[in-house]
């Protein structure tokens, strides 16, 4: 199918009525290796209408919805499908999303599409949903050269049909994303420049031949400061682009484009797409090293904290990361802090059921409970405490920082599910119904726990915590535990993943292979 070509009104020419824009949401970040599926009833869908109440949300949903106000749109709000990180998606859920699109689709004509997605969303048998979405949506009567427009999450894995049926996919630039508000706002203002001149621009993609770990994601640190300092240089010196984009992909998504791949969208020739893209590609090659990860042992940095030691000091474990669909009941830190006792600790679990069993208990009684190591096979298993109940509560909190990575997820309001606080020695463990990314620090204060009073604190992540933590830790290591987001990529068994790729397969294999390879809508 052809690229769209020009709208058909006159640059600089004005509708006689209000444009119309139709938003369609699907978001999900997608673990291929974890042993549960991702159900129907694990997303949280908003049909119709019911979608303009996310005006305040603080979510990206949000940030459409404000441009769109700014810009007199009338917005045809479709279907809002979202889920939390985690394993493969059930077909039934695609299904029942296509349905709902159709379902909802206005019978009028609109004047352009704009999606708020992930970007690194699979079923069981389709590995690239959003590339799916965007053929379906060209192939309707009427929609073949409308402007499709739109977000990614900076983890997407960015797919040739992403390129070829879209026009405008733009991705977070930072990550933690606090910047997933201002990104949906920033697409929504090209949305706008393109109806008022009258220009569609094209996507052209390239992957890099690198597989990051997400804890090789962080954009304070390489490579991936280098890659976005570059493609903000290269956007300065040419004005045909509207948008770079770095993105850092999801290596947990066993699909073909797995990995740091890159996208220009531009107004300008192909010719001076390719070599953008090129150029980027090279730099990442160069960078190729810092793809690879180095973790600590949790009991080799706990032997050498002293009572004296000023906290707080942060273990991170990415292994268990929630952000990255891990269940965030693995014991691996728990089980260090038992063996290497400090002045104070703190971690949390997702564990519903022993939340449960605590309800007939009354705060500061002491209570015997087999806490976390349920939801991977390979954690040791549950840990047996002698606690103090501390507290229980309802688990929902406001976010304390509006831009929190957790935003971009959910907006600024989060629901851990009932939680129960408890006290085993040095050990205070927040025990939560729902998974819960820790990503603000309003998850603990909400429960009555003052993060800045423990030396030492567990945080389940790979890098989306460090907006909350960094300003408040004295030092931080992240650890290597057993859990399903494995920071060692080549224990993951891949059957999709494009092969060869770096660190996973041998230099000059990859090479010679994205050597041969051109840069295009296409490749």
């Amino acid at each position: 199918m052809p690229k769209p070509g020009p709208l058909d009104f006159e640059i600089g020419s004005s509708y006689p009525m209000k444009q119309r824009i139709a938003v369609i949401g699907l978001f999900h970040e997608t673990h291929s290796f974890l042993p549960d599926k991702t159900r129907l009833e694990d997303f949280e869908i908003t049909l119709g209408r019911k979608i303009l109440e996310s005006r305040g949300s603080g979510s990206p949903m949000d940030g459409f919805l404000a441009a769109a106000e700014k810009f007199n749109w009338e917005v045809v709000p479709i279907a809002d499908y979202r889920a939390l990180p985690g394993g493969v998606v059930e077909d039934r859920v695609w299904t029942s999303f296509m349905d709902d699109v159709e379902n909802h689709w206005p019978d009028t004509s609109v004047d352009a599409i704009f999606l708020v997605l992930h970007g690194a969303m699979l079923t069981e048998t389709i590995e690239d949903l959003e590339g799916e979405l965007l053929q379906y949506l060209r192939q309707k009567p009427g929609l073949e050269a409308l402007p499709i427009f739109g977000i990614l999450d900076l983890h997407a894995n960015f797919t040739p049909n992403m390129a070829r049926f879209s026009n405008c996919l733009v991705a977070y630039r930072e990550n933690p994303h606090t910047d997933a508000y201002a990104t949906a706002v920033k697409a929504a203002e090209f949305l706008n420049r393109s109806l008022s001149e009258g220009k569609i621009p094209a996507t052209y993609c390239t992957h890099s031949g690198i597989l990051l770990s997400p804890s090789a994601t962080s954009t304070a640190q390489q490579p991936m400061s280098a890659l976005i300092e570059a493609g903000n240089r290269l956007m300065l010196s040419n004005p045909d682009l509207w948008s770079v984009n770095i993105l850092g992909g999801f290596s947990y998504a066993d699909c073909t484009e797995a990995g740091l791949s890159f996208s220009v969208i531009t107004t300008g020739p192909e010719e001076q797409a390719r070599d953008i893209l090129l150029k980027l590609r090279n730099l990442a090659w160069d960078l190729r090293e810092h793809a690879k990860c180095f973790l600590s042992d949790p009991d080799s940095v706990l032997s050498q904290i002293t009572p004296e030691s000023e906290g707080p000091i942060v273990l991170v474990e990415p292994s268990d990361n929630i952000g990255g669909g891990a269940p965030g009941d693995g014991t691996g830190i728990l089980r260090a802090l038992l063996a290497h006792p400090v002045r104070s600790a703190l971690v949390v679990l997702q564990d519903p059921l022993t939340v449960k069993q605590l309800e007939a208990a009354q705060p500061g009684e002491t209570v015997q409970v087999v806490v976390g190591g349920r939801g991977f096979p390979g954690d040791s298993g549950p840990v047996s405490l002698e606690a103090i109940l501390l507290s229980r509560g309802s688990g929902k909190f406001k976010l304390e920082d509006p831009n929190s990575h957790l935003a971009s997820m959910s907006g600024t309001t989060y629901n851990m599910g009932p939680c129960a606080v408890i006290r085993d020695r040095w050990i205070t463990i927040l025990l939560t119904s729902h998974r819960t990314p820790p990503f603000d620090l309003g998850q603990l204060r909400s429960q009555g726990i003052e993060p800045t009073e423990f030396q030492v604190i567990g945080v389940k992540a790979a890098v989306a915590h460090r907006r909350a933590y960094d300003p408040i830790s004295k030092n931080s290591f992240t650890v290597e535990t057993p859990g399903p987001c494995a920071s060692r990529l080549d224990s993951l068994p891949y059957r999709r993943l494009r092969r060869p790729i770096f660190p996973l397969d041998a230099e000059t294999e990859v090479l010679n292979f994205f050597s041969s390879k051109k840069t295009c809508k296409s490749i």
